[in-house]
């Protein structure tokens, strides 16, 4: 294969690359249950959603700093959907290559109703008119009925599976994303916390193996439903203060349901890795191998292994609260104020988080690291790699990947025969 295209893809992404990134919570107001999430319905709290004209501001703001990616998110974007497609022509305007948002896919669950395929077909060709590059929609569990009773929306899964069809046929390829969870593998993984284990090693090999298979039979259901791409969103089980952080995103919360320990992440996390690569050549897997091996190392307490976040360097994060601007969802303590406002070069920010597994800000700092570490300290890239030859080893196959992916386009149709390359022998 011919390296060149790739190397040059990535010299254009290196040229600008501060600032890279930016999460847009336009709203926090969400009509679903979820059971791993503090904005559910039934969650009591005052509601915000950003004024339109902040977030015009906003990406007005973002698009002269060059920002590479603008993610609207919530709560549920599409309870505002007027406003969202707006964000979306307005980031399309201002010259944004990677414009993203996502549904719970609420709207999906009255396929049985007169008029779902032309209300679908209504949606898709209003979104296909923007510059959107990636549409997500969640899916927690292989199990439709588990995944229905967790989000509150019977029959959803069947109508997601219905208008998958329709929205590539008018040129869009969803997404499907897991929030990595204790019922995503159904009797699986809910059996898993009823046994009984002799010790620990035993119940870290049974967790291995538990979800090892629930991946599988997840990337299966999901192939089989006829999503082309496949994210997976890390578990976040956040307490107030814990090693210092302070949510503004309320996507995490303390439930058993996303609370695991760190030798079950570290798990959880090899589990995924080695699951991605035996399906790279059926779906599209966004997950990096390279960023799951350095959580893994991470969660055993091997820290120095794993990569500093960018988040408040080059990614930022915009609340509904008060439309102010944080280095993550995660990291509320530092307030950077308006990001229309905000100066690159007065921020004062801690360089070397690595306090959470956000896999919105981790998975790409991990990706972008020893590419950084190339232009600063070769030398010193040079004695990591020596180090830990498997780990950049798999670094090199995450870039080959991507390249074969279109970078996760999702505007355009999986190549399978590139992907082909991939295939687990």
């Amino acid at each position: 294969m011919n390296p060149n295209p790739i190397l040059k893809k990535w010299r254009e992404h290196l040229v600008d690359l501060p600032p890279g990134q930016l999460v847009i919570q336009i709203t926090d107001h969400c009509n679903a249950k979820c059971p791993q999430c503090g904005m559910r319905v039934t969650s009591d709290f005052m509601r915000h959603t950003l004024n339109k004209k902040d977030v015009f501001r906003i990406i007005d703001a973002a698009g002269a700093m060059r920002i590479k990616a603008v993610s609207f998110t919530g709560g549920e974007p599409f309870l505002v959907p007027d406003d969202l497609c707006s964000y979306l022509d307005r980031a399309g305007q201002r010259q944004i290559p990677f414009i993203r948002t996502g549904t719970n896919g609420f709207m999906f669950a009255g396929h049985n109703r007169p008029g779902f395929r032309d209300k679908t077909a209504r949606l898709a060709d209003r979104l296909s008119k923007t510059r959107l590059r990636n549409f997500w929609i969640s899916l927690d569990s292989l199990d439709p009925e588990i995944h229905e009773r967790m989000r509150g929306f019977k029959g959803v899964v069947e109508g997601i599976s219905k208008a998958l069809p329709i929205f590539q046929d008018a040129g869009i390829y969803p997404s499907v994303n897991l929030g990595i969870n204790r019922n995503l593998g159904g009797q699986l993984t809910q059996k898993l916390d009823a046994r009984d284990f002799t010790s620990a090693r035993e119940y870290g090999a049974a967790v291995y193996d538990v979800y090892s298979q629930s991946f599988s039979q997840f990337y299966d259901h999901v192939i089989e439903l006829g999503f082309t791409i496949v994210n997976a969103c890390y578990p976040m089980s956040i307490e107030s203060g814990c090693n210092g952080l302070e949510a503004v995103y309320q996507a995490s919360t303390t439930a058993d349901i996303v609370r695991y320990g760190k030798a079950e992440k570290r798990m959880i996390f090899r589990a995924l890795g080695d699951c991605i690569g035996k399906y790279r050549d059926r779906i599209r897997i966004f997950s990096p191998q390279s960023s799951l091996n350095a959580l893994a190392r991470k969660n055993n307490r091997d820290i120095d292994f794993s990569s500093p976040c960018l988040g408040g360097i080059n990614y930022f994060f915009v609340d509904s609260v008060k439309g102010d601007t944080f280095p993550c969802g995660y990291r509320g303590r530092d307030n950077l104020g308006k990001f229309w406002e905000m100066k690159k070069s007065s921020i004062r920010v801690e360089k070397n988080c690595r306090r959470c597994d956000w896999e919105c800000f981790r998975d790409p700092s991990e990706l972008i690291a020893p590419a950084l570490d190339l232009l600063s300290s070769p030398l010193g890239l040079a004695r990591k790699i020596s180090k830990n030859p498997d780990h950049y080893a798999k670094w090199v196959k995450d870039l080959l990947y991507y390249h074969n992916c279109d970078y996760f386009d999702g505007r355009k149709a999986p190549d399978y025969k590139r992907m082909a390359h991939f295939k687990k022998k």
